[in-house]
């Protein structure tokens, strides 16, 4: 079982493809409560250069307190994570968590019927981009 799903963009800027991104996450209603900006933390701790790389950290307030109340520690997955990273000029990959495959573990079956719930919204995100 791989761990994402992904996607690439052609003929587009990082920056649009970050907009994007957030613009579809609203709309099956996640929002960014996080967003790390790799290249940058790379170069100010490391000072090396790194293909522009961001952490988005989507979050659906209702999923999340859902799981929450159904398992206290869940918040070690949370938020869902989605990357978007520049693999050459114009060229952008956008990959998602599988929510499915990081709750395997987690052997709760409302949390199992929930994850399914989600990852069709994230896979509608990657897919209609």
């Amino acid at each position: 079982m791989s761990y994402y799903f992904n996607t690439t963009l052609n003929e587009t800027s990082f920056e649009s493809a970050i907009e994007k991104v957030t613009q579809n996450l609203g709309e099956e209603g996640f929002g960014i409560i996080s967003e790390i900006n790799v290249s940058d933390t790379l170069k100010n701790k490391l000072d090396v250069d790194f293909k522009k790389y961001t952490i988005l950290g989507a979050c659906n307030p209702n999923y999340a307190y859902h799981a929450i109340q159904n398992e206290d520690k869940i918040g070690v997955f949370l938020p869902c994570n989605i990357v978007v990273i520049e693999q050459g000029p114009g060229v952008i990959e956008v990959a998602a968590v599988d929510p499915v495959a990081s709750m395997a573990s987690v052997e709760n079956d409302q949390l199992a019927e929930m994850s399914l719930e989600v990852q069709n919204k994230l896979r509608r995100v990657i897919s209609s981009l």
